[in-house]
């Protein structure tokens, strides 16, 4: 209850904020202060019945932020009058991009450091660091297959390398680096495609040159389990998991800037985004406006620690926010 009467007072105080282009860092989370009735209302998506001729069919990857990001988007859209249908929990990555590019999904929330590694052939080395480079970057690698990328969120969700505690204090483990003396004894825990992933095994092979002493991938539901209960030494991590937090892991430092920004950017093809025009475009921004990090991190944990629908914490996210009645 105390997470749920924080995130309405931190969406009501987004709310009360001119809304602008988004993409500014994490730490721009709004002003003091707090929101009226009329600044709810001013805030809130209206609908517009010339939208009933656009459908939009909202795609998500198949895990938990991804489920939250698009039943926000999808129930955004509604409330603006569009018809949409939703594809959520399609696979990884790859999977969603190709779906929209297929024209199976309209849309999908995808991140500009993911894009600009898995589709568009950045190395690590080569990656910008700054977030708005990062997002132009990904929409002009986006723009050349057909696909528009809608302003990115404030928050950003980066992998990280996790080690509980007790790992951290016996190893003397700060940053990434100070595993190259022991990584041979440890068991690194990540996703199935962390594998081939340059910000995932293969990059902590070849940037930092890691050798572990056994790989294992794991459903990403259970990548903070395993760490916790002992099966992994080390587990790669999104930043916005709640269970960071909740299990005091830590998060050794990425000395040698392996992982790009990760910012969210809204991915759609180009007819059904020309369809909606200006208007599409300020309502994601609007949507977008109250996605700062802790807040996503607290929707998350609605779903993964409060066991929540996704459904159900996107229309929690809408109502507090002042963006839907």
């Amino acid at each position: 209850m105390r997470r749920h009467r924080w995130l309405m007072l931190l969406m009501l105080v987004a709310a009360a904020v001119a809304l602008g282009a988004c993409g500014s860092d994490d730490n721009d989370n709004g002003a003091d202060g707090g929101a009226t009735t009329g600044d709810q209302a001013a805030s809130a998506i209206k609908e517009d019945p010339a939208n009933a001729s656009t459908t939009i069919t909202v795609g998500s990857k198949n895990f938990t932020e991804q489920k939250v990001l698009g039943e926000i988007y999808a129930q955004a859209l509604q409330a603006a009058g569009y018809k949409v249908k939703k594809e959520l929990n399609l696979g990884d990555e790859k999977t969603a991009h190709k779906a929209v590019k297929d024209g199976q999904i309209d849309a999908y929330p995808e991140y500009t450091g993911t894009a600009l590694l898995s589709f568009f052939g950045y190395k690590s080395n080569k990656l910008p660091k700054n977030p708005t480079k990062a997002y132009q970057a990904a929409k002009f690698g986006f723009a050349s297959e057909g696909l528009t990328a809608f302003p990115p969120t404030p928050f950003t969700s980066s992998n990280e390398v996790a080690v509980t505690k007790e790992t951290a204090q016996k190893y003397g483990l700060k940053k990434i680096s100070d595993l190259s003396k022991v990584a041979s004894k440890l068991t690194l825990y990540g996703s199935p495609e962390c594998r081939q992933r340059l910000d995932c095994l293969l990059g902590l092979q070849q940037v930092y040159g890691l050798k572990f002493k056994k790989f294992v991938p794991v459903d990403i539901a259970l990548r903070h389990e395993v760490l916790n209960k002992g099966q992994a030494d080390v587990s790669i991590v999104f930043t916005t998991d709640p269970q960071i937090k909740r299990e005091g892991e830590v998060l050794l430092q990425d000395d040698k800037g392996m992982f790009p920004p990760y910012n969210s950017t809204l991915v759609m093809r180009n007819a059904v985004a020309k369809k909606g025009g200006t208007k599409l475009n300020d309502l994601i921004t609007k949507v977008n406006k109250g996605l700062t990090a802790p807040a996503m991190q607290e929707l998350n944990a609605r779903v993964d620690l409060d066991k929540k629908t996704p459904e159900e914490v996107g229309s929690e996210y809408l109502s507090e926010s002042g963006l839907t009645q």
